[in-house]
């Protein structure tokens, strides 16, 4: 007799009743919310990683070629004519400039691609000519001397991506 009991009692109490699963979905849920902001923070910190490394990236191509056409490695024939030394767009950075008295016709390239604005997720990138007054908001066309994000988004900083340096 005591035997049933027991086992009777064992069969009542396995599982979980329907309150505790639902207690535990609410804990669950609240846990949930609370790591979502995290999240999003932590996605906007990788993104504006991405941009700080692409900027760099284009910069210092942009700075690679002026000083190859200072030093006269580039030919007079790929430089823009008063464009003093700067490439002409980020696509000559990709498609590459002959080298001066090379025969060979290899070409000189100093980015594999023109990186994608992770803020805006394009290849297109707010240009500004050496030219150009500093505070112009709209590029002269003559040459590339600085790149910027065309976002009009606020970064973590309080800064916008536009105005990174």
């Amino acid at each position: 007799m005591l035997a049933r009991l027991r086992a009777k009692r064992k069969e009542s109490e396995s599982g979980f009743t329907f309150v505790e699963l639902v207690v535990c979905a609410a804990i669950l849920g609240i846990m949930a919310m609370g790591a979502l902001p995290l999240a999003r923070v932590s996605m906007k910190r990788q993104k504006e990683a991405e941009l700080r490394r692409a900027l760099r990236e284009m910069r210092t191509a942009i700075d690679k070629f002026k000083d190859s056409a200072d030093n006269g490695v580039i030919s007079p024939l790929d430089l823009p004519a008063g464009g003093d030394n700067y490439p002409k767009d980020l696509q000559q950075l990709v498609d590459g400039v002959s080298v001066q008295n090379d025969a060979s016709g290899k070409k000189l390239r100093f980015l594999r691609r023109i990186p994608i604005d992770p803020m805006t997720n394009r290849a297109e990138w707010k240009l500004r000519a050496s030219q150009d007054d500093p505070k112009s908001t709209v590029w002269g066309g003559q040459n590339v001397y600085d790149v910027s994000s065309k976002s009009e988004g606020k970064a973590l900083d309080g800064t916008y991506y536009k105005d990174w340096e």
